[in-house]
């Protein structure tokens, strides 16, 4: 089942990923603010590109509901960056034109539908930025449901315990059929599954690096009442995902910060990373229990902060949290 898609999917994830590692190995990065102050680079729209171009050419009436456009691109300040994101993208698909660049970058503007893919081309910029950890996160959503998920992870190694060696990840996962863990550098895969600890001493909490993603005292609030002693991993992007999916990490929490009491996820912020970690044995879901609603639009506008856990303490995070009245 979805056979193709899996297969589109991971081809366009391992391209990218490449792409990814040539930018960040070319260049100190230059960036484009876009108008909400975050940082992208010239590879979230080398990135985006060449995998709305693989979409199209194979799922021609999937639409792509990504994070950018190309509008900044066009600016006649930014003409040189869109030139340079075409020879990356070049060295790919060698036919490609800067219009071509531009097309498919905005092929990322389509509208949610019964079925269509999103994509976040680069998940954690400030972490790839950093020379630390980023994915490229994409997803087939069909009926507000996440149908197949894949995330390539370029700078997590393959094996925790040996961190400098085999580094590159993929997470692929569909529906039904599990989740596993690829190399980037071979095709060494293995099936992974959660953790099913419930014991405080073993659990260990993931969290973000950025601290204005999530209430961090409610984490630490949280945390001592499951007696987690351990202290706390940090890391960007979705790849927390994959931590919880392998048994790297047992709970990956999004608690809105007051200041941003009403704040609501983005669909590629989330969508490929929960079913990654859903087909691993765990569970996903809002800071109120509900399944994730990928069927409304660009945003969970009807899902409140994110729990991904390892299933076997979700229900008493769930009953923590209430209590607590995050």
């Amino acid at each position: 089942m979805l056979q193709i898609e899996k297969q589109v999917a991971i081809a366009a994830a391992r391209s990218a990923a490449a792409l990814c590692e040539q930018v960040r190995a070319q260049q100190d990065e230059q960036t484009i603010q876009k108008t909400d102050r975050s940082p992208v680079t010239i590879a979230d729209f080398g990135c985006q590109a060449a995998i709305c171009q693989a979409l199209q050419t194979n799922f021609p009436d999937d639409p792509v509901v990504a994070e950018e456009d190309a509008a900044m691109l066009k600016q006649q300040s930014n003409h040189s960056r869109w030139l340079q994101i075409t020879e990356y993208v070049k060295t790919l698909i060698p036919a490609a034109t800067p219009e071509d660049v531009a097309v498919w970058i905005d092929r990322g503007n389509g509208q949610v539908a019964r079925r269509y893919w999103t994509l976040d081309p680069i998940d954690g910029t400030k972490g790839f930025i950093r020379g630390d950890r980023y994915a490229i996160a994409l997803a087939l959503i069909e009926d507000g449901e996440v149908r197949l998920g894949v995330l390539a992870c370029p700078s997590l190694p393959f094996n925790p315990e040996q961190p400098t060696q085999d580094r590159g990840v993929l997470f692929v996962a569909v529906r039904g059929e599990g989740t596993e863990m690829i190399s980037l550098n071979s095709d060494r895969s293995i099936s992974i599954r959660v953790n099913q600890w419930q014991d405080g001493e073993k659990l260990r909490l993931i969290e973000s690096v950025e601290s204005a993603h999530s209430d961090r005292s409610k984490h630490h609030a949280l945390a001592a009442q499951l007696g987690i002693t351990q202290t706390f991993l940090q890391m960007d992007s979705q790849a927390k995902y994959g931590a919880v999916a392998r048994g790297q990490a047992d709970l990956y929490l999004r608690i809105p910060r007051p200041e941003k009491i009403s704040r609501r996820e983005n669909i590629w912020d989330h969508a490929a990373g929960a079913i990654v970690v859903t087909e691993a044995g765990g569970k996903v879901t809002d800071l109120d229990g509900k399944n994730l609603d990928f069927s409304l639009g660009a945003k969970l506008s009807n899902n409140r902060g994110i729990v991904a856990s390892n299933g076997a303490i979700h229900n008493q995070v769930l009953g923590i949290l209430a209590k607590m009245q995050t």
